[in-house]
């Protein structure tokens, strides 16, 4: 069996703080590089490392890991094939997809995402580990987010008996109460936006797929303009998904390209897209310039270039994802005239983004995401109620 257990002085059942992590990669260089580099927190352990997702399959429940990385190519079995099956050994298993930059497996990374996979993460090529730094920051953090929204959503099971009770009442079992995130709304700008301004990172190809369905009739009256943290190849497969929800046209940002109404414009990866006049007209202007809130594309760049171009006249949402990005950018669309609206916490895979905009007083509205596009309808009709 193809699987090296952790230092024997962390048992196999969940009973201390760490988090606990399985690793799975036909590499051998990548498994030895991701357990370096989870084992450098004091908060982490890797509690396995598996070769393929057959070996996985077969220890999940002898290990019972907290997240595991799980490769998509490997032999035996791969990525996607053993998704479903560890999901059904451990229903709130937090799983984050690993794959190279490749069309491929950009588009299995977000087919994993409609099979239950929580997030995804491009690694670095075991021969080329340039990129390796932003990797394991983006990893760690992904780890320690997703396990800690898992926690929070935990509910106790009533005890059967006493001696059960008894059991439940372990510290380790201990359910993590999380009381809701209070925050104050801000009356809404009664104008009618001439763009919507979308921002998402952690959990936002999801949100933006099932918003997608409700964005037709918006689409048809101003543009759409969209950054989610993503890298590239990821956000063409990104456009031609949310494309197909929506049934307008959508496109990856490019240099000068105009935007108009009636179309979906998508940041495309590495780069910050920002919008600008050129003549009579409206255009994206791309940059690979310095990173923005450890973000290329990031939220900020985009809504606050809008500000130049439409002024207050601006709906800017900002969906499930790690961090601020977009706070400042929202702070500023709201102070020029615009609006805010965020997506809730209890629909949020994360709820860093969002939960920053809030906190910072700059929302008008906090909704559940499947509230959010009838809301943007009637802020377009004229309705701010």
């Amino acid at each position: 069996m193809s699987i090296d257990l952790a230092a024997a002085s962390h048992p196999v059942s969940t009973s201390g703080e760490r988090i606990r992590i399985m690793v799975v990669d036909d590499s051998a260089i990548i498994r030895g590089i991701i357990t370096r580099w989870i084992e450098a927190e004091t908060d982490m352990v890797v509690a396995a490392s598996c070769r393929t997702g057959l070996d996985a399959v077969n220890q999940i429940e002898r290990i019972n890991p907290d997240a595991v990385i799980l490769d998509i190519e490997m032999p035996d079995m791969d990525g996607i094939t053993a998704l479903p099956l560890l999901l059904a050994k451990k229903r709130d298993l937090v799983i984050i997809m690993a794959s190279t930059l490749t069309l491929r497996n950009a588009e299995i990374s977000l087919k994993a995402l409609s099979l239950g996979a929580t997030d995804y993460i491009p690694k670095p090529e075991s021969n080329h580990l340039g990129g390796a730094d932003t990797f394991r920051h983006e990893l760690v953090q992904k780890i320690r987010h997703l396990t800690a929204r898992l926690a929070r959503r935990r509910v106790p099971s009533p005890p059967l008996a006493p001696a059960a009770s008894q059991v439940a009442a372990a510290p380790a079992a201990a359910p993590v109460h999380h009381a809701p995130t209070k925050f104050s709304l801000r009356p809404f700008h009664k104008v009618r936006p001439q763009a919507l301004l979308i921002g998402s990172s952690t959990g936002g190809p999801q949100a933006l797929t099932a918003l997608a369905a409700e964005l037709a009739p918006i689409v048809d009256r101003v543009p759409v303009l969209i950054t989610q943290h993503m890298p590239p190849t990821f956000t063409t497969i990104l456009a031609q998904h949310i494309g197909r929800a929506s049934s307008r046209p959508t496109h990856e940002g490019a240099e000068g390209q105009a935007v108009k109404a009636g179309n979906i414009y998508i940041a495309p990866g590495g780069l910050h897209m920002r919008v600008g006049r050129q003549g009579g007209n409206v255009a994206i202007a791309l940059d690979d310039g310095p990173q923005v809130n450890f973000c290329r594309p990031a939220v900020d760049p985009l809504f606050m270039s809008a500000i130049d171009v439409w002024k207050g006249d601006l709906l800017a949402v900002i969906l499930t994802g790690m961090g601020s990005d977009g706070m400042r950018g929202g702070r500023d669309v709201v102070a020029a005239g615009g609006n805010v609206i965020a997506q809730d916490e209890a629909t949020s895979v994360v709820w860093g983004m969002p939960g920053a905009a809030a906190q910072a007083g700059i929302c008008s509205a906090v909704l559940p995401l499947n509230q959010i596009g009838q809301k943007i309808q009637k802020i377009l009709s004229g309705d701010f109620s």
